[in-house]
């Protein structure tokens, strides 16, 4: 909605401007009228529209062309004003007013016009048949008022008629020559249909048709009035109403009924309610809500939008087989002005057997976007309806900004959902392999992949200790002089080489030693096409000798040359790591989440390497002597600490079996 809006009367000398403006705010009419009245303010709590209003009145006695034509570029809406008995200022209004302010105008974007017949009180009959054939002519004049400056007749209507053709304007919504709307109108309106069809099934029926009226006017529709709604739809076209709710074309129908009975705030209501602006497009801060994401934050999506995420594909998956076939994911993103996914999403998410996205699947897209591209994801949630359907404020509601990874690393313990593992490795090293094998695609089915439809992302769930976690897996390009970044930033790394290589190793020692040996960042080594033969690696160090060095777990053999799908052990580590980075987990059996996993990661966690060095501080002190050894109170002491070392451990191993 505009901020104010800026009325300018023209006209020819003594057609009564003045007198009309110095009428609306006397309430009576001047006795002495001046050439021209200052510019009035009519603040927002005294109009209907709740607008602040300025009026500017034109005097050609004291002012010059020049002043004439700035204040027509300034003015939001101009009302010609004519004398009813005077038939020259009538002939004026077509010969000389209406091409000066076109002149003055874009073509695109003409300022809407508002005939005023003044001095309707010194004649009897009506100047509407001069008049309406103007109207006929003119598209870009909204209505004619007849008034009287003297009587204060439609005085207050001709300025809220003014205020209504900049606020609620009919040339964006109609046509007036072929009596139908126009098409960016229909555009609109028939997103905001689809949106407001919770249930897909291309009618609204009474609940939605409740739901869209509370959301647009703040009050439901009482049942006789919702009744009466759709006979007068009835009446008028046969395919309006079906089963007893209102179809795309009964609603298109009520619009247009509402624009030519000169309702057009309604429509006008409707739109911008659902994000739309005055050129019908909708609006940058519907689309794109304020969002702060300080440094080494990331963002995810909360809740309440994954379970309206939820609802939009269970609108769509019309056959109920927990996937969206091309047709239903075309029909999902018909509300967008242009389809957001490109053939690469196949292959960057989970598909079934026929290369359909999804429930996981969907559910990973969304969750990429949001941590790649939060903006992007705000976007394409203001399409969907979001805001309106979820009862919030804007999309930003539905994100969650986390804490600064630095917080996660002090406290040792992370809320995040989502983490990103970047994957490095030489030319051939089976990296590619590596991001399908873990979309459950072995060799076999990765052969099918075309190259233009490559992608470097993959995003799937893993459970790690009973929690649900989304790993994002990187393909970093092996530019080695030129690693960004965005390509070193990351919550854990997974360095690949090929085994069957014996120089492939090489690249991967450097890429750590360079980038990632005095970082926090967990990295762990994997030894791809183990199905091959594996032959002696060209550098100093054995892989598993380089690991041992710096402190890393020992690589990893993995291959996607299966029958069936590959193993998805190795993606539960990453994932483990990338959430525990502070703890060296030595234990990484193929659950990771078994009771001797849990223990052995408990006993070489730091907390207890502290335990067991305080408690062997306390029994062999520096100081202790061959006496000491002998005597009953060091014994006592001895068994006491290890009495207490295996009560500790015990309860603990009890804990971690009740919680499983």
């Amino acid at each position: 909605m505009r901020k104010d809006v800026r009325i300018l009367l023209v006209g020819e000398p003594k057609v009564g401007k003045t007198s009309l403006i110095m009428s609306l705010v006397t309430e009576e009419f001047p006795d002495v009228v001046p050439y021209r009245a200052e510019e009035i303010t009519i603040p927002a709590d005294v109009t209907p529209e709740r607008v602040p209003t300025h009026i500017v009145d034109y005097s050609e006695v004291e002012q010059t062309d020049e002043q004439l034509y700035q204040e027509i570029t300034k003015a939001n809406v101009i009302c010609i004003v004519y004398s009813v008995n005077n038939k020259k200022s009538i002939e004026k209004v077509t010969s000389h007013w209406i091409p000066l302010i076109n002149d003055r105008t874009d073509k695109d974007s003409r300022i809407p016009l508002i005939l005023v017949g003044n001095k309707s009180d010194l004649v009897e009959h009506s100047s509407m048949e001069t008049i309406l054939p103007i109207m006929n002519k003119y598209t870009e004049i909204e209505t004619c008022v007849e008034c009287s400056a003297k009587n204060l007749k439609n005085i207050s209507e001709l300025f809220y008629y003014a205020q209504k053709a900049v606020l609620h304007p009919t040339g964006p919504l109609y046509c007036p020559d072929q009596k139908e709307m126009k098409v960016a109108c229909l555009r609109a309106l028939t997103r905001i249909f689809k949106v407001s069809d919770l249930d897909n099934d291309g009618i609204l029926n009474d609940n939605e048709l409740n739901f869209f009226q509370r959301t647009c006017f703040n009050s439901p529709l009482a049942a006789q009035a919702l009744e009466d709604v759709k006979n007068v739809v009835r009446k008028n076209i046969n395919n309006g109403v079906c089963d007893n709710g209102l179809t795309l074309n009964g609603f298109l129908f009520l619009h247009t009924l509402f624009i030519q009975r000169g309702r057009h705030e309604t429509t006008w209501t409707v739109l911008r309610r659902f994000g739309y602006d005055d050129d019908l497009e909708l609006h940058q801060d519907y689309l794109f809500p304020p969002l702060k994401i300080p440094p080494d934050c990331t963002t995810e999506l909360n809740h309440n939008a994954y379970l309206f995420l939820q609802s939009i594909f269970d609108k769509h998956d019309k056959d109920r087989d927990c996937a969206l076939s091309p047709e239903e994911l075309k029909d999902l993103f018909d509300v967008f002005p242009y389809m957001p996914w490109g053939a690469d999403v196949n292959n960057t998410v989970c598909t079934n057997d026929q290369g359909w996205i999804t429930y996981q699947g969907y559910l990973s897209q969304w969750t990429l976007t949001t941590y790649l591209d939060v903006q992007r994801c705000l976007e394409y949630l203001g399409y969907l309806g979001y805001s309106i359907i979820a009862e919030q404020e804007s999309q930003a509601a539905g994100m969650t900004v986390t804490r600064d990874k630095k917080i996660d690393l002090q406290k040792k313990q992370t809320q995040r959902n989502v983490f990103r593992c970047n994957v490095f490795g030489a030319i051939g090293s089976g990296k590619s392999g590596f991001l399908q094998a873990f979309l459950g695609r072995n060799l076999m089915r990765q052969r099918t992949i075309s190259e233009e439809h490559k992608s470097y992302y993959a995003i799937s769930t893993a459970f790690v200790y009973g929690q649900e976690k989304y790993l994002l897996l990187h393909e970093v390009f092996p530019d080695f002089d030129f690693l960004s970044d965005a390509e070193l930033s990351c919550d854990v790394v997974c360095l690949i080489y090929d085994a069957s290589n014996p120089f492939s190793f090489e690249y991967c020692a450097k890429v750590f030693k360079q980038y990632f040996m005095d970082s926090k960042t967990p990295c762990m080594m994997v030894a791809s096409k183990a199905d091959l033969p594996e032959v002696k690696q060209q550098y100093a160090l054995t892989p598993l000798e380089f690991c041992r060095k710096h402190k890393m777990p020992p690589p990893q053999s993995y291959t996607c040359n299966t029958a069936a799908a590959p193993n998805r052990d190795i993606f539960i580590k990453l994932t483990t790591m990338a959430m525990y980075p502070h703890a060296r987990l030595r234990c990484m059996c193929t659950c990771n989440r078994c009771t001797f996993c849990l223990c052995q990661n408990f006993l070489n966690s730091e907390l207890m390497q502290t335990v067991k060095a305080k408690i062997y501080t306390v029994i062999f002190s520096r100081h202790m002597t061959q006496a000491d050894l002998k005597s009953s109170t060091f014994w006592l002491k001895a068994s006491v600490g290890a009495t207490v070392f295996v009560v500790l451990g015990f309860a603990m191993y009890r804990a971690m079996l009740r919680s499983r």
